[in-house]
């Protein structure tokens, strides 16, 4: 973005299909694909400026191809930012990453990005054949590659882990030049720096504690960027965070936290966290410095404008999608976000600048 006391505003999603809590019924993974393809044409409707669908290959998400749920939407839309959050970068081809997202930007005349990451779940890599030992190397080797792709429509590459190109060309070639790529973390230093050092857009999930502990990070980015001679006015920053607006910060509490609480504590449960999820914490995420953007449009609109205040972010995803949540009323939520939410952060932001 040009104006840093700018921000978009927009929606994250994983496309959740767990079952639900009350029923022990998984949504239909058909009918949220669907859902998808409707949330992107509310949201463009709205005036939000981005969508993205995080990759998964597990049985509670439906989101294992974002580029074509995305190039779904592309025909019905005409300004949202098409974007995946994340590509689960290590366990896939660069090749095919870039031809797939340049695909999309066509269909979409320039709104395709990438987000990369090495994901934060790991299913992916025995499907796919590859060693959770090479977790970081092939992170590392298959950037460059598509960074690479991106720039040039001949390569030439050379790496330890997948084959060698020699002056081939990648087709077809992306609307944008070059298509965008972000840098995903959840928090990693080092994804700080490597972002930083390559002059790269970097997006930050934050899903717990005070979003204002990643300044830090934040930093740490901005002064790598700096020593690589990268112009840190330009940077983009993003971040992620789960929430869920209603006409009431009531409203929302209660719509979201069942759905919320059984899905944190199934993660919980996998990883082996010890504390379990309960309304205590959901309250506390909740409060003003929380991590949870929760409530009526002006009470989520003062707590982006506080993130913007303490990380400096010049975009905003608010990832709404828990399944167990009727669609109607995620919905109601994203059509809050675009058109009572995003004047609001715009109308203060444009005092500062």
């Amino acid at each position: 973005m040009d104006d840093m006391a700018s921000m978009e505003i927009g929606i994250s999603t994983f496309l959740e299909a767990a079952p639900h809590p009350g029923t022990g019924q998984p949504k239909n993974h058909a009918e949220r694909l669907r859902e998808a393809v409707e949330e992107i044409v509310l949201a463009d409707q709205a005036g939000l400026d981005v969508y993205g669908i995080g990759e998964h290959h597990r049985p509670d998400y439906a989101g294992s191809a974002p580029a074509v749920i995305l190039a779904a939407a592309a025909a019905q839309t005409k300004h949202i930012r098409l974007t995946s959050a994340v590509t689960v970068l290590s366990s896939d081809d660069p090749v095919r990453v870039y031809q797939q997202f340049a695909t999309l930007d066509g269909l979409s005349n320039g709104r395709a990005e990438i987000m990369a990451g090495r994901g934060s779940f790991i299913e992916s890599f025995p499907l796919f054949g590859y060693s959770l030992d090479d977790y970081n190397e092939l992170f590392d080797e298959k950037l460059e590659l598509l960074l690479d792709i991106a720039k040039s429509e001949k390569v030439s590459w050379r790496g330890g882990l997948r084959p060698a190109i020699e002056d081939r060309g990648v087709y077809p070639r992306a609307v944008q030049d070059p298509l965008p790529v972000w840098i995903a973390t959840g928090g990693n230093s080092q994804s700080s720096i490597r972002a930083g050092l390559l002059g790269l857009p970097v997006a930050y999930a934050i899903i717990g504690g005070m979003p204002e502990s990643f300044a830090p990070l934040v930093d740490l980015y901005k002064r790598a960027a700096a020593q690589a001679g990268h112009d840190v006015s330009q940077l983009q920053i993003a971040t992620h965070s789960h929430g869920f607006l209603a006409d009431t910060k009531q409203a929302a509490a209660d719509l979201l936290y069942e759905p919320y609480r059984a899905q944190m504590n199934k993660i919980g449960a996998e990883r082996g966290w010890q504390a379990s999820f309960d309304r205590r914490a959901f309250d506390a995420a909740c409060d003003p410095r929380g991590a949870l953007y929760v409530g009526d449009p002006e009470y989520v609109a003062e707590k982006i404008l506080l993130l913007h205040k303490n990380l400096g972010v010049t975009r905003f995803f608010h990832h709404v999608d828990v399944s167990a949540v009727p669609h109607r009323d995620v919905l109601r939520s994203i059509e809050l976000l675009g058109t009572k939410v995003a004047p609001i952060v715009r109308r203060e932001l444009a005092k500062l600048g």
